[in-house]
C-alpha cells in the first residue's frame, strides 16, 4: 500500500535496545528498517529512545540533529518512506538536559520534531530531560499524524484537543512491563475515545537500570479494534491505515460533536 492514494502501510517496530551504545543500535535497526519497507510499509516508527534506551545519564544528549536523528533522515531517505522515533537532544542553549525529541523524517528530506511534553516524574525523567511546550500533528500524504511519547498517553486531554485534526496518532515508548495493562487499555482508549487510529510501538527486552519490557506494540482501528498486536518479542506489526475509514467513522458515529469544553 504504501503511501498511495489516501492511506498509508504503517510498520511499528517491536526491538530490543542496547543501552547506551548508538552504533549498535542503529547497526541492529538498520536491516529490520529495509524490511519493514520491503512489506511495504510507507512509514516506519521505532521505539522511544530507540539509539540509547531509557537512560538518564548525564551527556547523553545529543546535539539537534545529530547521529540518531542523522540515522532516521537517512533512512527515509535512502527508503523513500517516512522514519520516525525518539531521542535525546539538547537545544544548545546551555540547559544541560535534553528535550526527548520525537523526531519523524520524511522521504523527501523534510524533519518534524515533537517534543515530549510530560516527562515521567515518577521515573525522575523531569529532573534529566526538559518539557516540551506544544503539539506537532505533520501531514503523511492524506493523512494527518500526531506525535505522542510514552506517559503523554495517560493524558486524555492532549489527544482530545488535537482529534479533530487527527487521522493517526504515533506513540512510541519504553513502557515497563508491570504496568502492561495500563499501555494496552490506554491505547485502545485513546482509539476510540478519538475515532482515530493508535500505533503504540513499545520495546522489549531488560534496560540497562533492570527495568523489564514486554512489548505489547499494536495497531488500533478508529473504533478500537485491534488491527496488528505483538507480544514480547522482536517483532514488526503493520496495518494499512486510511483517512477515509476515519471520515467514515467520524460520519457513521457523531461522538466528537457531542464533547463540551
Amino acid at each position: 500500500m504504501g503511501s498511495e492514494g489516501d492511506g498509508v502501510r504503517i510498520a511499528a517496530l517491536q526491538h530490543d535496545i542496547v543501552w547506551e551504545d548508538r552504533a549498535a543500535n542503529l547497526e541492529r535497526l538498520a536491516p529490520r528498517v529495509a524490511a519493514a519497507v520491503g512489506a511495504g510499509a510507507g512509514l516506519v516508527l521505532l521505539t522511544e529512545t530507540f539509539s540509547t534506551g531509557f537512560s538518564m545519564s548525564p551527556g547523553l544528549g545529543e546535539p539537534e540533529g545529530g547521529e540518531s536523528a542523522g540515522f532516521l533522515v537517512e533512512q527515509a531517505a535512502e527508503h523513500g518512506v517516512w522514519v520516525g522515533g525518539t531521542c535525546p537532544e539538547l537545544a544548545g542553549d546551555g540547559d544541560p538536559r535534553p528535550y526527548n525529541s520525537f523526531v519523524l523524517a520524511g522521504p523527501d528530506g523534510t524533519v518534524h520534531r515533537y517534543r515530549k511534553l510530560h516527562p515521567f516524574t515518577h521515573a525522575g525523567e523531569h529532573e534529566y530531560f526538559r518539557a516540551g511546550d506544544r503539539p506537532v500533528t505533520v501531514q503523511v500524504g492524506e493523512l494527518r499524524v500526531s506525535l505522542f511519547v510514552c506517559y503523554d498517553l495517560r493524558f486524555a486531554d492532549e489527544f482530545w484537543r488535537l482529534a479533530p485534526d487527527t487521522d493517526v496518532y504515533l506513540v512510541p515508548a519504553n513502557w515497563p512491563a508491570p504496568r502492561r495493562l495500563h499501555w494496552q487499555a490506554l491505547l485502545q482508549a485513546r482509539a476510540i475515545e478519538n475515532q482515530a487510529y493508535v500505533v503504540g510501538c513499545n520495546r522489549v527486552g531488560t534496560a540497562g537500570d533492570g527495568t523489564e519490557h514486554c512489548g505489547d506494540s499494536r495497531i488500533v482501528s478508529p473504533t478500537g479494534e485491534l488491527l496488528a498486536t505483538a507480544a514480547g518479542v522482536e517483532t514488526m506489526v503493520l496495518a494499512d491505515v486510511s483517512a477515509a475509514e476515519v471520515a467514515a467513522t467520524r460520519e457513521r458515529f457523531r461522538f466528537l460533536a457531542d464533547r463540551r469544553g
